[in-house]
């Protein structure tokens, strides 16, 4: 390992950037944030500084031990298998298939659809609308799957890389005001996971970004 503090490009409200720092919060790793507004000023995602660091002009990049990593699952998974106390994969085979599929269900199915770049290319008076059925959609196939995986948490009675895509992925589908009603399992879980540390110092609402009127 590289010595140095690792460097987390993240922005406050970026469920992606906060998958990553519960992940970096459970393991114990400290580091530091650098923010990057995807609003102000078009959005500094597109700077050409940003741009080097990571062509794909997204949120999050790690700098760590060296290398630059991008998107959340990448860098959860390269911490796993450089820093695997705690674990976020379980043992078993077939339970860290199913933790890997829940994540992809969100990562891939769920979120890039309601993300700003796609909202972006939908007309304004539609974009809730547009953002609800994308949630909703995902969601009933979720709770689905995690009635027969979850046990405390998505699979099973540990936290794992599942967890730390679900509960970034409610907060959107709150201020997206969806009514998470219908979905008990996947309401329960947040409910478990939301009093855990760190998934509360790593909250939206408690970010050096967050604006003042956010904060929690």
């Amino acid at each position: 390992m590289q010595a140095g503090k690792p460097i987390l490009y993240s922005y406050f409200r970026s469920s992606c950037s906060w998958r990553v720092r519960i992940a970096l919060a459970l393991k114990g790793i400290d580091y530091e944030t650098v923010p990057i507004n995807l609003i102000k000023d078009g959005g500094q995602q597109f700077s050409k500084d940003f741009q080097a660091l990571n062509p794909m002009k997204q949120v999050p990049a790690l700098k760590i031990d060296g290398i630059t990593i991008h998107q959340s699952l990448a860098i959860i998974e390269y911490l796993e298998e450089t820093r695997p106390t705690p674990r976020l994969l379980p043992q078993d085979p077939k339970k860290r298939a199913s933790v890997r599929m829940i994540s992809d269900l969100i990562a891939g199915g769920i979120q890039p659809l309601q993300n700003l770049s796609v909202l972006k290319q939908v007309e304004e008076e539609f974009q809730l609308t547009w953002a609800q059925n994308a949630i909703i959609s995902g969601f009933n196939a979720l709770e689905q799957i995690l009635q027969s995986t979850a046990g405390t948490y998505c699979v099973g009675d540990e936290v794992t890389m599942a967890d730390l895509c679900l509960v970034p992925q409610v907060a959107n589908a709150e201020r997206f005001k969806v009514d998470c009603t219908p979905y008990p399992t996947i309401s329960s879980i947040n409910k478990r996971l939301l009093v855990l540390e760190a998934f509360q110092v790593t909250h939206p609402c408690r970010q050096p970004d967050t604006p003042t009127e956010l904060r929690a």
